[in-house]
């Protein structure tokens, strides 16, 4: 899994079929109301993200390895673009992670969405996603591109808190002010957040065919 960044160590967000329902739930009612730190990390799987919009502040992005232990318990590391926020809202998400070959019932779909119409935006404050691919219509203000990682200039945090893994100092990286991003896709491999708040929360298992937000 991707190192921990920062805030509670929150149980790994795993799709398993060994939780019980009523556990799974009572984390997601927890969330929705703002009451835990998140870490949504699949063991050995990437997962699927949109969102109408994303806005953030304080962003930056740089070079990384986000690792982990596949689901026959092998080890690997996955070349990713880490992005922060300090703060950050995200308008109708949709969060999807596929299982396959689950006993019993072949493949089995997570679907979490949040922050749809007649609801508040998700709400998010140290934000990190480990990127595998990313599709958008971005807008930044103030950016600086080609800013080293180790750089001590940069904000507090930029760097991930407790990381194991080294940045180079020397390595690409961009920051800005302010990102927008409009209809955003992304695969992913670690969500973190100091906080993150879920609002009109909604999440379904779904077996068969996979089911996934894009």
């Amino acid at each position: 899994m991707s190192q921990v960044r920062g805030g509670t160590r929150w149980k790994r967000f795993a799709v398993v079929m060994v939780p019980s329902v009523a556990a799974t739930a009572a984390i997601g009612v927890a969330l929705a109301q703002g009451a835990l730190a998140a870490s949504f990390s699949v063991s050995g799987q990437s997962f699927k993200v949109t969102a109408d919009a994303l806005d953030g502040e304080d962003f930056f992005q740089y070079g990384s390895l986000a690792t982990g232990t596949d689901l026959k318990g092998k080890k690997e590391a996955h070349a990713v673009a880490v992005s922060s926020f300090s703060h950050a809202t995200i308008t109708n998400m949709c969060q999807s992670v596929v299982t396959p070959d689950v006993p019993f019932f072949g493949n089995v779909s997570l679907e979490l969405r949040a922050g749809g119409p007649g609801h508040d935006k998700v709400d998010a404050t140290d934000l990190y996603l480990d990127v595998e691919s990313l599709e958008a219509d971005a807008t930044f203000k103030d950016i600086d591109i080609g800013v080293a990682a180790g750089d001590p200039s940069n904000r507090p945090g930029s760097v991930q808190p407790g990381s194991k893994v080294p940045v180079n100092p020397n390595g690409f990286a961009q920051r800005a002010k302010e990102a927008h991003l409009k209809k955003v896709k992304q695969t992913a491999w670690a969500t973190t957040a100091g906080t993150f708040k879920l609002s009109g929360l909604n999440m379904k298992l779904h077996t068969g065919a996979p089911k996934e937000c894009y």
